[in-house]
């Protein structure tokens, strides 16, 4: 079994499991991984996860039920490469559903968990060597929520 050298860990307060089926259902090549359960000596109830792996598109994430004492913030995201406007689309309707969104592409999932969901396009429109264009890209997505792709290829063109 290959173990990646740094694992992204997720504290949840009692909803590892259920944030993990979440995950599972938006993401078309995720997997479920091991699953710790409490014991007789808990800290949890007997038989309730306190660990869980999962893995969505090769990252390997694991979600433990740490209790109330943390909350995710915009601190630390997980960006989503898109590589069309149907895949920002997707994820984004599939990870803003009950959440918070922001500008720029970023979003807050039900569980407070942050997201960037980020056309490749973007990010090539922004390293253009042409500072004028690229400016006018960052401009155009300062003003958006969801990115839209076709909006950023008229501000790129002038």
């Amino acid at each position: 079994m290959h173990v990646q050298k740094i694992t992204p860990f997720l504290w949840f307060d009692n909803q590892a499991e259920e944030a993990i089926a979440f995950y599972l259902s938006v993401f078309k090549t995720a997997k479920p991984g091991p699953v710790m359960r409490c014991g007789d000596a808990g800290p949890g109830p007997k038989g309730s996860v306190l660990c869980a792996s999962f893995e969505l598109e090769g990252l390997q994430i694991t979600a433990m039920n740490g209790g109330p004492h943390f909350k995710f913030t915009e601190a630390i995201s997980l960006l989503i490469h898109c590589g069309s406007q149907e895949e920002v689309d997707y994820f984004w309707e599939k990870l803003s559903e009950g959440s918070q969104t922001s500008q720029c592409g970023w979003l807050k999932d039900k569980y407070g968990l942050s997201w960037q969901v980020t056309p490749d396009r973007l990010l090539e429109l922004n390293m253009d060597p042409d500072p004028a264009k690229a400016g006018r890209v960052m401009q155009a997505m300062m003003q958006m929520t969801k990115i839209d792709i076709a909006a950023l290829e008229r501000a790129a063109a002038g």
